[in-house]
C-alpha cells in the first residue's frame, strides 16, 4: 500500500464524519417540526441525546480494554492505547453534553444549572474520568501504569449506569428516557424519530474517525518514548526492553 493509498483511507471516515453531521444539520434544523411543547428548543435534543450516548460508547470502550489488559491472556499494549484513547474522547462528548444540556435547560427549566439527580452524577463522571486521564500521566512504568490506570476504569464506568437509571430511581427535574425506558415504549416517532437515529449515527461515526487519529497518535508517543528510552540506555534496537524486574524466584 503506497502513502498516498493509506492517506486517502485515513481521510474516508473524517470525511463520511463531517458529511454525515451536515445531513443532521439539514434535519434538525430543517426537516424535522418544533415540538409542540418546548418549541425550537427542543432541536437540542438531537445533539444531546446523541453525544450522550456515545460518551457511554465511548467509556466502555475504555472498560472492556482495560478489561483485556487486565486479562493475563489477553495483555497486550495495544488495549491500554485504546483505552486511553477512547477515555479521552469520551472526556470530550460528556463536556458537550454538559454544555449543550445547559442551553436546553435555559429555555425549558428557566435556569442554566440545577442540583438534578441526571446533572450530577454526569459531572461526577467527567471528573471521575478526567482522574483517569490524570492518572495515565503519573510516571512510573509501563506495566504499573497500565494496571492502575486499567482498574480505575472499571471502577469509574459504574457510574454510567448509575447516569442512564438516575432519572428513573430518583425524582428529578430530567425528562424520562425518551427511546431506551423501562417499558421498551420510545417516546418519540416519525421524522423526529428519524432525525434522532441519524444524529446517533452521525456521532458513531465521528468518534470513531476520533478514536483512530487518537490513537494511531498515541501508538506513535509509545513509540518514540521507548525509542528515547533506548537511546538513553544505549541499547540496540534488537535487544527487548525490559521496563519491570524479574520476580525474585
Amino acid at each position: 500500500m503506497t502513502m498516498n493509498t493509506a492517506r486517502i483511507r485515513r481521510a474516508v471516515l473524517p470525511a463520511t464524519a463531517l458529511l454525515s453531521l451536515a445531513v443532521l444539520g439539514w434535519l434538525a434544523l430543517v426537516v424535522a417540526p418544533p415540538d409542540a411543547v418546548q418549541g425550537d428548543a427542543q432541536r437540542l435534543m438531537y445533539l444531546h441525546v446523541p453525544v450522550a450516548w456515545l460518551a457511554y460508547l465511548a467509556y466502555g470502550v475504555t472498560a472492556l480494554a482495560s478489561l483485556l489488559y487486565l486479562l493475563p491472556r489477553t495483555r497486550r499494549r495495544r488495549w491500554d492505547l485504546l483505552a486511553g484513547a477512547s477515555a479521552e474522547v469520551g472526556v470530550v462528548f460528556t463536556a458537550l453534553t454538559i454544555l449543550d444540556g445547559s442551553l436546553w435547560a435555559r429555555p425549558v427549566w428557566g435556569i442554566w444549572w440545577t442540583w438534578d439527580a441526571r446533572l450530577v452524577t454526569t459531572a461526577v463522571l467527567l471528573f471521575l474520568y478526567l482522574g483517569y486521564l490524570a492518572l495515565r500521566r503519573v510516571p512510573g512504568t509501563f506495566e504499573g501504569r497500565a494496571r492502575r490506570s486499567a482498574v480505575v476504569a472499571l471502577i469509574a464506568f459504574a457510574d454510567v449506569p448509575v447516569v442512564h437509571l438516575s432519572v428513573i430511581w430518583w425524582r428529578t427535574l430530567h425528562q424520562q428516557p425518551t427511546v431506551l425506558n423501562p417499558e421498551f415504549d420510545p417516546q418519540i416517532h416519525g421524522v423526529m424519530a428519524l432525525t434522532l437515529l441519524w444524529g446517533v449515527v452521525a456521532f458513531t461515526v465521528l468518534y470513531a474517525a476520533l478514536l483512530g487519529q487518537r490513537y494511531r497518535l498515541a501508538s506513535a508517543e509509545a513509540e518514540q518514548d521507548e525509542r528515547l528510552l533506548r537511546l538513553a540506555l544505549e541499547l540496540p534496537a534488537a535487544t527487548p526492553l525490559r521496563t519491570e524486574p524479574e520476580p525474585v524466584r
